[in-house]
């Protein structure tokens, strides 16, 4: 069974071990090899929303839930990430900096992930998410730092142009 505060304790010991993304990896493996339990922990997503379970300087969990349809821009983390899917899907666009001009980026790759997957991301892995269905997905993402605070960039949607991230804005996208 599931339960959200021994998993967030897990995961603060995991990072005190090794700060890098391994042993949170197997936390989020374990945890995930029953996504429905999960699930049944979490509750049924309604719609978009960002639930924070723990925020430290080192660590960050997130209960994120996607709502039906929703895009969000390429964008980094400047931290390691983990994504565990425990419903619905998430389909990651992967993309790289243009080498004539770094403000800019192109695709470079894809993944999906469906319930139960576990994914890690490196520091420097840009990104885009869409969930393609007609209702919201749940994902716990799991962050080596303080997701909130650090500096980092998005790329326009249209011209894919960087500027610096708006956490308000994505805030608000997920408040809709």
């Amino acid at each position: 069974m599931f339960d959200v505060s021994t998993f967030v304790s897990d995961c603060r010991d995991a990072v005190s071990a090794d700060p890098t993304h391994r042993t949170v990896l197997e936390v989020m493996e374990a945890a995930f090899h029953d996504p429905d339990a999960v699930l049944a922990a979490v509750g049924e997503p309604a719609g978009a929303g960002i639930d924070v379970l723990h925020r430290s300087d080192t660590l960050t969990v997130l209960n994120v839930i996607w709502g039906a349809h929703a895009t969000l821009m390429p964008h980094n983390h400047e931290m390691w990430a983990i994504i565990g899917i425990y419903t619905g899907r998430e389909d990651n666009i992967f993309w790289r900096r243009l080498k004539d001009d770094s403000s800019r980026v192109e695709a470079a790759g894809a993944r999906t992930l469906l319930k139960g997957d576990v994914a890690p991301l490196g520091k420097d892995i840009i990104h885009s998410v869409t969930n393609p269905l007609g209702r919201p997905t749940g994902a716990i993402h799991v962050y080596g730092g303080d997701f909130f605070a650090q500096p980092r960039s998005e790329w326009d949607e249209e011209n894919l142009t960087e500027r610096p991230y708006d956490i308000e804005k994505v805030k608000a996208f997920f408040n809709t």
